[in-house]
């Protein structure tokens, strides 16, 4: 008991002479509130996630820095590209302005219209699909920076098969369920298309085991 009082009170210590202050409580619980929603958000909890970016917004707001809230907005928005759910970054729109040039860059990037010379303002995963297109995939170390970009090619009409099976198999190992069932979506109505049964028949097993149907 002396022994665990003691390293408490040397804790006390260390933490009252640390020259560095802790961080703004509304910084930890926003970055809380992201964290838990883009988990939510993979697992396919909508109510959980929405609910989650709400209290991150309202942190963030807290600032008054739009560059903070604009962050948090360009999250959820990648995270829908990366389920192949495409549609307008409403969110981050009406923060466009205060933005910075790299966060407005970056929503361009997700609805397909980035200009040329604000590549280099993206991420560098993000930054090498944007110039070399799906041949960077591969080289994409991050799961969903992966699926993000696989996104946004597919949305261009850039990503083949070997691209959508790559992201089925990404989100398949991570245990995504949303994306998952976005991509073998993607994958069943390619084989459809190309009239591969065998195929097709496969993948819509596979979907009804992963919604739960099977």
């Amino acid at each position: 008991m002396k022994a665990a009082l003691a390293v408490a009170c040397t804790l006390l210590l260390l933490a009252a002479c640390s020259s560095t202050p802790p961080p703004p409580d509304w910084q930890a619980s926003a970055s809380g509130a992201v964290d838990r929603a883009v988990a939510a958000y993979l697992q396919g909890r909508s109510s959980v996630a929405d609910a989650e970016f709400r209290l991150a917004r309202s942190e963030l707001t807290r600032t008054g820095d739009a560059a903070q809230v604009a962050l948090a907005e360009l999250t959820r928005c990648a995270l829908r590209v990366a389920s192949a759910d495409f549609g307008p970054c409403e969110g981050f729109e009406p923060l466009r302005a205060d933005a910075t040039p790299a966060q407005r860059a970056y929503a361009d990037y997700l609805a397909n219209r980035l200009a040329p010379g604000d590549a280099a303002l993206l991420p560098l995963p993000q930054r090498a699909v944007a110039t070399s297109g799906a041949a960077a995939l591969a080289g994409i170390e991050d799961p969903l920076s992966r699926l993000v970009a696989t996104g946004v090619l597919f949305r261009a009409g850039r990503a083949d098969r070997t691209a959508i099976a790559q992201a089925v198999d990404t989100a398949s190992a991570q245990g995504w369920r949303r994306p998952l069932l976005a991509w073998l979506n993607v994958e069943l109505a390619l084989a459809e298309k190309a009239g591969d049964s065998a195929a097709a028949e496969q993948l819509r097993r596979r979907i009804a085991l992963t919604g739960g149907t099977r």
